[in-house]
């Protein structure tokens, strides 16, 4: 009976009132298909070119194959990562479960480094040590790989908001240009029988990838420093504060994103008169709106000593 209270009672904290920010603390509408199809896709193919990455020696192949293992872990924490996001807030999560995404897309950029390292170190023991890859099996399977990172891709470009899909994208991104590798690998090695090749082209294809990951590590960390939002001058939000009539300073101002594409501010405002605090506070809300695209707010009022503001 005590837990029932207590449920109900986190269920009305969590309440939004009228005038309060009408968004939830996670996002509603998004589509877990988008995911679970290119999951299943990846999924599919995954296991056919690791196995034949192997039995053709092929460090291109083998490399995009372990992209495609990786982007399977990634697209499977990208979709249960977006399942807790959409939790609602509880007793001891508040503000919900919207950093999920963003711990998912950072570990899936730390887990993208590690292949990357581990193709570089292979790729430098082939260039002295060169081994033998099966060309043509290596073309085969690296251009049913190509179809299916294409499709993968134009399944995961229909969700353009999430972090964690783009993290998931980028992975799907290396996967391109690692069945492109592998593909030109396979035909100058059949054509030429130049070994090389092979761990040239990967290296090449690391290196592009390397840029994508950083992207998506500096942005999910940013968000889960509660950075201030990129698109958002946090200097000028202090400033047209104070400009709003009777607003005397303004302090402990804090501009952070609960969830991606949700900023949030909190803060104090010194004013002249208490009692003009419901004007103010209409004015911030409409400006903080219109200027920023900022509707959840918390502001404390605070009465300045009169003292410290004459001449």
């Amino acid at each position: 009976m005590t837990e029932h209270i207590h449920h109900q009672n986190s269920d009305h904290l969590h309440d939004h009132r009228r005038g309060d920010a009408e968004h939830r603390h996670y996002f509603e509408n998004r589509s877990q298909k988008i995911l679970a199809w290119a999951l299943g896709l990846t999924l599919s193919f995954a296991g056919v070119e690791v196995t034949f990455g192997f039995i053709s020696n092929s460090l291109a192949l083998i490399s995009d194959a372990g992209h495609m293992v990786t982007d399977a872990a990634a697209l499977g924490l990208a979709l249960l990562a977006q399942i807790i996001a959409k939790r609602p807030p509880t007793a001891k999560n508040s503000f919900g479960f919207g950093r999920a995404e963003a711990l998912a897309a950072f570990v899936n950029g730390l887990a993208m480094l590690c292949i990357v390292a581990w193709i570089c170190i292979e790729a430098i023991k082939r260039f002295s040590a060169p081994e033998t890859v099966q060309g043509g099996t290596v073309m085969l399977v690296a251009g049913i790989g190509l179809a299916i990172n294409i499709v993968v891709a134009w399944v995961l470009s229909h969700d353009k908001e999430s972090v964690n899909t783009k993290a998931a994208l980028v992975h799907v991104m290396g996967d391109l240009l690692g069945s492109i590798a592998a593909i030109i690998s396979g035909a100058v090695i059949y054509k030429t029988g130049w070994m090389q090749i092979d761990p040239l082209l990967s290296i090449f294809v690391s290196l592009l990838i390397l840029k994508s990951t950083f992207s998506v590590l500096k942005e999910s960390y940013h968000f889960l420093m509660e950075g201030v939002p990129h698109h958002i001058d946090y200097m000028q939000i202090g400033t047209d504060l104070e400009d709003i009539s009777g607003v005397l300073s303004v302090h402990d101002l804090h501009v952070w994103e609960m969830s991606p594409g949700y900023p949030a501010l909190i803060g104090h405002l010194e004013i002249e008169d208490l009692s003009a605090w419901p004007r103010i506070l209409q004015s911030v809300k409409a400006m903080l709106l219109s200027k920023h695209g900022i509707d959840h707010i918390t502001l404390q009022a605070e009465v300045a000593d009169s003292e410290e503001y004459q001449d």
